[in-house]
């Protein structure tokens, strides 16, 4: 008995289930990803709801413009240095001290790290920052 001799089968790649996993994965992927812009993170400055400030005598309060400029117990500073700040906190510092920073909205953030700087240097540990209530915010 003679067989003819069969041609070798040519392999074959099936595509329909390598594109049915590639779009689960995709699927899979879109739908775990967060889109966020952080270039276009928009801050808003805390509001706080607390009672009235009460008057406490050992308080010294850093006043930070929108521009950088610096006001120590309500006397304008000159110069805009961590050393100005310190010497202006200089004769106004104690150890049980209370320094209150009051910076404006738009003040950047390098002029309220220079007079929190300039506390540490003095000595003052005790910190807080000024805050709105929310009926007077923009």
């Amino acid at each position: 008995m003679k067989f003819r001799p069969h041609p070798p089968e040519e392999p074959e790649i099936n595509l329909i289930p390598f594109i049915d996993v590639l779009l689960v994965i995709l699927i899979f992927l879109m739908l775990t990803t967060t889109y966020s812009k952080f270039t276009e993170l928009q801050v808003l400055l805390p509001v706080a709801d607390a009672d009235a400030a009460r008057d406490r005598p050992k308080e010294i309060i850093v006043a930070v413009a929108a521009d950088g400029r610096y006001a120590v117990n309500k006397q304008p500073l000159q110069a805009r240095s961590v050393d100005a700040v310190a010497s202006a906190l200089r004769g106004l510092a104690s150890q049980d001290s209370i320094l209150i920073i009051s910076a404006d909205a738009a003040a950047p953030v390098q002029a309220v790290v220079t007079a929190m700087d300039a506390a540490r240097r003095e000595g003052l540990t005790r910190i807080t920052f000024a805050a709105q209530t929310s009926g007077n915010a923009r």
